[in-house]
């Protein structure tokens, strides 16, 4: 069920990897859902509702689910991007509440060409490098609820594994 509009495609490995992704017990306790990964990971859409699981003491949504909802997202996309010659983890986040969710809300994750060329423009440079990548939780009629910066740390694997062992020194 795409309800924000994309151009991309999800095919049937994808479709397969939203369904386990989706039923791995940490994601699933969030009670968010992925609901759409393009074929080239370049897009990710998250739907999150107010259940029973999500509910918090005074009616919306539980921060922490929505927090949980997105933690993983950016770095599984940028892994399947970039491949086995790269380092990804995430390093931190800051959530901007503009109200609270009592209704069901979607955000979107996508990483763009532009991103792509900077990271890798960065790590040929630097060996490593932070970036900040936003998240919207909205509902279909475009009103915003949480903004969301999470900061991921990108580096060479060989850049990483050399600042492992000088640390380890």
């Amino acid at each position: 069920m795409n309800v924000i509009k994309t151009n991309r495609k999800e095919g049937f490995k994808n479709k397969l990897s939203r369904l386990i992704f989706n039923h791995i017990p940490p994601y699933r306790g969030t009670g968010a859902k992925v609901i759409f990964i393009s074929d080239d990971w370049r897009e990710v859409q998250v739907k999150l509702a107010l259940t029973w699981r999500t509910r918090n003491i005074v009616g919306s949504v539980f921060g922490g689910s929505i927090y949980a909802s997105i933690d993983p997202i950016y770095m599984a996309q940028l892994m399947k991007i970039l491949g086995r010659d790269y380092v990804v983890w995430d390093k931190s986040a800051e959530i901007r509440f503009k109200k609270p969710i009592k209704n069901t809300v979607y955000t979107r994750f996508v990483i763009t060409d532009d991103i792509v060329n900077k990271l890798k423009s960065e790590i040929i440079e630097n060996g490593e490098y932070n970036i900040d990548l936003p998240v919207i939780f909205q509902d279909p009629q475009g009103t915003v609820y949480a903004k969301i910066t999470k900061q991921i740390y990108v580096a060479s694997k060989t850049f990483y594994k050399q600042k492992q062992a000088k640390r380890d020194e």
